[in-house]
């Protein structure tokens, strides 16, 4: 497995400069790779970003930040074609950094919710399916894989278990478009952490291994010993990142609910965490 952070721990956007300080600390902290939030297509000169990564060492993988003008499956064709051309740039930066999984809700805006009857839920899935298609294709010749991300009720009304997931990606039907979990999310939503991820099995491209609170994974009451014996179970061999997120950014802050500080600083956080899931998974 290999170990990462998201930068959204300490930054938003993660731009140049950001970059720049982040990936040596990385680094130096034991991870073997960066997860680059692509909140702006312009916020990141993606040149300079490979190096700044390949000189420090590292690995790399991108999440998609789907606003309210990015939604794959909205009434409105033009935010849906925003939304195709946001990933499509997306996947093209993710190639152009040195990546291959780009993660996230790719679906539908974060913060989205609405009540859907049995019918319009079936033609928003048909829609879905329709889209993730157009950009398995996109994102196979540029080498990288879309990895879907289920989130709780709270974030959206759409795709919140495994199982939405795997009926999405089945349908799809592309080594290109696989599934993201997050425990942060299943915490909240799944029966059992354990038997949502054999259930994704071989379709399981990443994994976001968050505490309840979003705080130091091995902190909280996230059950990381039926996490781990799961991803045993399916031979999990991939990214193993904690994405998290920091009070002292506002406009994240409140996108994320994150209201107070979980450790003594950033760094704490992800120093402590990165520890617990490397001796949680050793072996």
């Amino acid at each position: 497995m290999k170990f990462g952070v998201n930068a959204w721990v300490w930054v938003s956007p993660c731009d140049t400069e950001a970059l720049k300080k982040l990936a040596p600390t990385v680094k130096q902290m034991g991870f073997d790779m960066i997860e680059v939030p692509l909140e702006g297509i312009g916020d990141l000169d993606y040149k300079t970003g490979a190096q700044i990564i390949k000189d420090s060492g590292l690995g790399v993988s991108t999440c998609a930040a789907m606003g309210p003008d990015r939604d794959l499956i909205h009434s409105d064709p033009a935010i849906r074609e925003n939304g195709l051309n946001y990933i499509r740039q997306a996947i093209d930066a993710t190639h152009l950094l040195g990546g291959t999984n780009l993660v996230g809700p790719i679906y539908s805006a974060v913060g989205r919710v609405w009540q859907q009857s049995a019918d319009d839920r079936a033609k928003d899935v048909d829609l879905l399916v329709t889209n993730l298609s157009t950009l398995a294709r996109y994102a196979a010749d540029k080498g990288v894989v879309l990895g879907i991300e289920p989130l709780n009720r709270f974030e959206t009304s759409f795709l919140n278990l495994a199982d939405q997931a795997i009926e999405v990606i089945d349908r799809v039907d592309s080594p290109a478009c696989q599934i993201m979990l997050d425990t942060f999310h299943m915490n909240i939503e799944e029966k059992s952490l354990g038997a949502a991820i054999r259930k994704t099995g071989k379709r399981l491209a990443h994994f976001h291994a968050c505490e309840n609170d979003r705080g130091a994974p091995g902190s909280g009451n996230v059950a990381w010993g039926e996490v781990a014996q799961a991803l045993r179970d399916i031979h999990y061999d991939g990214p193993v990142v904690i994405e998290s997120f920091t009070d002292k950014v506002k406009s994240i802050a409140r996108a994320a609910a994150i209201w107070r500080s979980f450790e003594r600083s950033q760094d704490a956080l992800a120093q402590n965490g990165g520890e617990f899931l490397r001796r949680l998974l050793a072996g």
